[in-house]
């Protein structure tokens, strides 16, 4: 404790955080007081004590200083202040009258009290509680030994005042350190929140995957099956050839499931089930009325030729633009919406783009993070999403997906032969 109490560290007084205009409000206030201590210290010395000369002044501009100090060194400012306290009970120890406070002066209790309140604030309770003792220890001592005759006594104020100060400046001390640490909590509650959400999305992702990939390697390794039946007199080479296509198929598929099987046992009745068809842009004219019904004017807009496109775009497409209704239902009732899909020769462009809402939207339970999971899809296939408020008012959502993603991993992967077209009647057949 002793060595806390004599470390002089700088620990400046913060700033108010809000409101903003009233900054700087307890600097000012400290300021004004240490003024005002110092004039009516220099008034008490001169003319209730009978000091002369510049030794009062001096004492004077000491009190002042000491509370502007422990604005910026708590510590600094209250050994200086204390020593100061010090000096002027045994400058004025021959010129105390009847009655008159002593060791310390009327003011002299009152100015030592922010001191000690910054104290309090800006250092752990245990210096508090070392810094309280110390004075009530002088004033006590004082009080005992070298109190002048006829003097009243100001020690059992001093310990009033000191005691209530320390603790009042730790109770702030201890609020403010709860409000920060809750503070700092939020923000990793949020920060998890959002993490949580992501990987539930990409969970969601690599379900829906499972289920397209899943499907085409069934297909294939079906066609390589029933490929030699479609064949007159096939080779041995091409049958040796097909059955390897198969059972690479096969192992492929039985990985996948290994993999990711895991993550369609923790949700087994999510509706991206394996006996539940993912849903495709066909499908958006279905849920375009699902909005209308619940109350929301939407328009809808298809420009280009609209054509099939591969099982990962359609899904991402839809799940986009579905999310994007969900949210305008929740925080834009009353708006009006328009969904635009435009087909270009190698990109899909969508935009959902609602009104102003027409009244105030009730209280979401979501955790407010569906643009992580759309921005997710998005970037899954090289696209991009961007969204955000219109210049006249309400919210706009637009993404373009390119229509044939290039696979990352066949990047400078040598060009495979072109196989020969089936015969017609193998084209028939199939």
């Amino acid at each position: 404790m002793v060595r806390d109490l004599l470390d002089l560290k700088s620990d400046p007084l913060p700033k108010l955080s809000r409101p903003r205009w009233l900054a700087w409000l307890p600097h000012v206030v400290l300021a004004y007081l240490a003024v005002f201590f110092c004039s009516i210290t220099l008034t008490q010395l001169q003319d209730h004590y009978g000091a002369s000369g510049t030794t009062p002044l001096l004492l004077s501009i000491l009190v002042g200083l000491s509370i502007v100090l422990a604005m910026r060194r708590p510590l600094a400012g209250f050994w200086i202040g204390l020593i100061t306290a010090a000096v002027i009970a045994w400058s004025i120890h021959d010129r105390v009258g009847q009655g008159q406070s002593w060791p310390w002066l009327p003011a002299g209790i009152f100015a030592f009290a922010p001191v000690l309140l910054l104290v309090a604030l800006r250092t752990p309770p245990r210096v508090t509680i070392g810094a309280v003792a110390v004075c009530i220890a002088f004033s006590g001592l004082a009080e005992a030994v070298f109190k002048p005759e006829h003097s009243g006594t100001s020690a059992p104020g001093a310990v009033l005042l000191f005691a209530f100060t320390g603790l009042l400046g730790y109770a702030l001390r201890s609020t403010r350190l709860a409000r920060t640490k809750l503070v700092e909590q939020e923000t990793l509650t949020e920060a998890e929140r959002a993490q949580r959400t992501l990987l539930e999305e990409r969970t969601r992702i690599a379900r829906e995957l499972h289920d397209v990939v899943a499907h085409h390697m069934s297909v294939i390794s079906i066609q390589a099956q029933v490929a030699p039946y479609l064949v007159e007199n096939p080779s041995e080479e091409l049958k040796e050839n097909l059955a390897g296509i198969r059972a690479n198929a096969l192992e492929a598929l039985t990985e996948l499931r290994r993999v990711l099987g895991v993550l369609r046992s923790e949700h087994p009745d999510d509706p991206a089930g394996p006996h539940h068809p993912q849903p495709t842009l066909g499908e958006l004219e279905g849920l375009v009325d699902n909005v209308r019904a619940a109350g929301l004017e939407v328009t809808t807009e298809i420009a280009g030729i609209r054509r099939p496109l591969a099982p990962g775009v359609e899904l991402t497409a839809y799940r986009i633009v579905q999310e994007a209704l969900s949210n305008c239902l929740r925080h834009a009732p009353g708006s009006r919406v328009e969904v635009g899909i435009a087909y270009g020769p190698r990109e899909l462009h969508l935009c959902v783009a609602n009104t102003a809402p027409t009244r105030p939207a009730p209280p979401s339970p979501g955790a407010g993070h569906g643009l992580l999971g759309m921005r997710e899809r998005a970037g899954m296939l090289g696209g991009e999403l961007a969204a955000g408020p219109r210049p006249g008012g309400g919210y706009e959502v637009s993404a373009v997906l390119p229509t044939d993603p290039a696979d990352p991993d066949s990047a400078g992967a040598a060009p495979e032969p072109k196989q020969p077209d089936p015969t017609p009647d193998a084209k028939k057949e199939a």
